[in-house]
């Protein structure tokens, strides 16, 4: 389990509203995936294309689209989590992602 997990089970618990989970989630702060170096080669490239392209991070937003394919939230709910990530990620993730991008 994770932040994540254990908000979005609030969440379908009741015990917090949407734009309260979705306040939570432009105030946290967001895993980011390690960068990968540029392949060198083509034998390289081929050999990187053949590797898992990665696994589930926990406390990531990989938690709410697990929640999504698990139909434990509606195309509404994951959008307007998908957006409050965005705006949290666009302010630098530092949690001053509450205020207006427009």
């Amino acid at each position: 389990m994770s932040e994540v997990t254990d908000l979005i089970e609030s969440y379908k618990a009741g015990e917090i509203t949407l734009d309260e989970l979705a306040g939570r989630f432009r105030a946290r702060q967001w895993p980011v995936a390690p960068a990968q170096p540029p392949p060198s080669s083509y034998l390289e490239m081929a050999a990187l294309a053949q590797e898992d392209p990665g696994s589930i991070v926990p406390g990531s937003f990989d938690d709410v689209e697990v929640a999504f394919v698990r139909h434990e939230l509606s195309v509404d709910e994951y959008r307007v989590l998908r957006d409050a990530m965005s705006e949290s990620v666009e302010a630098g993730g530092t949690g001053q992602g509450g205020q207006s991008i427009d």
